[in-house]
Order: structure tokens, then C-alpha cells, then sequence
């Protein structure tokens, strides 16, 4: 039997992010309410429709400024809606040890191109260090938990389902992984994760915990 396949969830997993911090800075570009934004983008189809790539960066920023009447810098605008992300340092150090232990490790998020590009560029090296398959709603253009973006993952993965385990915030998302097949778990800390793991396979124990 191969070794499990790991896919971590990339928002409220492996990083922090704040959607309100978002509309903040994207009010102070664009001098439209936060409020008003967060419900354009948020509340809206509109974030949803990015993430799935039915959007590209370019129609978003589009979309925005017909529903709000204005014209803010492009790149600015981007900037401020993208650099609302934090490390979890606690998460991180998981994947750290996996990865140094011969794990192949993958992430399965819902994102949209301009987050991902903030987060992919230098900022966070776990993403590029520890990584090495990246299944992106807004490349596959089908968002969790929706069953195409998981079969997609299973065939990048190159495993049977029920060797990759996955770890989401969600428990939608944990329930569309399990109806595919996948080994699926709900993130709530870094200490219960490191249980979940550790209670599957003695590699993941042995990587976790090398005393043991």
C-alpha cells in the first residue's frame, strides 16, 4: 500500500484571513463604505463567481466598480482586497513536519486568483517549500463542495480516494470530501489536527511526535 496523500484546506487552516480587513482597505482606495462592499463582494454572488473562475481579475474589478460607481486604482484596489492573510504558525509546523518526513502533500482551496497570487509569491514559503499539487477552485472552476473539484483532486493526487486525507473548516466541505471518497477531517486546532493524523498512520505519528 503507498503512503497517505495529504490535502490541507489553505483559508482558516493553514492560514488566517479577515474578510472585514479586506473591505476595510478597499474602502480606503476606492471611498466606498465597507459595509456596502463587504455585502457587494460577500453577500453578493460576486466573490463566489471569482472563486469558481466564471470571472477573471479583470471582470471583478469591472463588476465592482459599475456596483459602486467609481474608479479607484486598479492595482491598489487588488492590493487591498488581497493582503488580509496571516500565517498559522501552528499548521505550518505540521506541514513542515510532514513534508520533512517524505509526505506528498497537496492544497485544496477555494481561492480566487488574486489571493492566491498574494499568497503564493514569497510571502508564505511553506506554500511553495512544502507543497508540490495545488487544486484551485478558480482554476478548476468548480468550488468545494462541489464533487468535481474533489474528483479533480483525486486524479492529480494519482491515489485512491480513501488513501488521501483532507483537512477543511468547513463542514460542507469535510462532508463533499467524504461523499467522494476521501478521508476527510474538520479543522478546529492545531492540537486536535495533530491527533486526527497521528491516530491514522504510525508514519504520521513518527513525523509528529519522533519520540514516541
Amino acid at each position: 500500500m503507498s503512503a497517505p496523500f495529504l490535502y490541507f484546506d489553505l483559508g482558516k487552516v493553514l492560514l488566517h484571513f479577515d474578510h472585514m480587513q479586506a473591505c476595510r482597505q478597499m474602502s480606503e482606495v476606492s471611498g466606498v463604505a465597507a459595509e456596502q462592499i463587504f455585502n457587494i463582494i460577500f453577500q453578493g454572488d460576486l466573490q463566489t463567481r471569482y472563486e469558481r473562475g466564471e470571472i477573471t481579475t479583470p471582470e471583478f474589478f469591472d463588476e465592482f466598480c459599475r456596483r459602486t460607481n467609481t474608479h479607484p486604482d486598479y492595482q491598489a484596489l487588488l492590493a487591498a482586497a488581497a493582503n488580509i492573510f496571516s500565517l498559522n504558525a501552528d499548521v505550518a509546523s505540521i506541514v513542515d513536519q510532514l513534508a520533512a518526513a517524505g509526505f506528498t502533500l497537496g492544497l485544496l482551496s477555494n481561492t480566487c486568483e488574486v489571493h492566491w497570487n498574494h499568497c503564493f509569491q514569497g510571502r508564505f514559503p511553506v506554500l511553495s517549500g512544502c507543497f508540490s499539487i495545488y487544486v484551485l477552485s478558480y482554476q478548476i472552476r468548480a468550488a468545494k463542495p462541489d464533487a468535481a473539484i474533489y474528483q479533480a483532486a483525486i486524479e492529480r493526487a494519482n491515489r485512491p480516494a480513501a488513501e488521501i486525507f483532507f483537512v477543511d473548516d468547513r463542514p460542507e466541505n469535510v462532508a463533499g470530501a467524504r461523499r467522494a471518497g476521501l478521508d476527510a477531517v474538520l479543522y478546529t486546532t492545531p492540537a486536535q489536527l495533530s491527533k486526527d493524523l497521528t491516530a491514522r498512520d504510525d508514519g504520521f505519528k513518527s513525523a509528529l511526535h519522533p519520540a514516541l
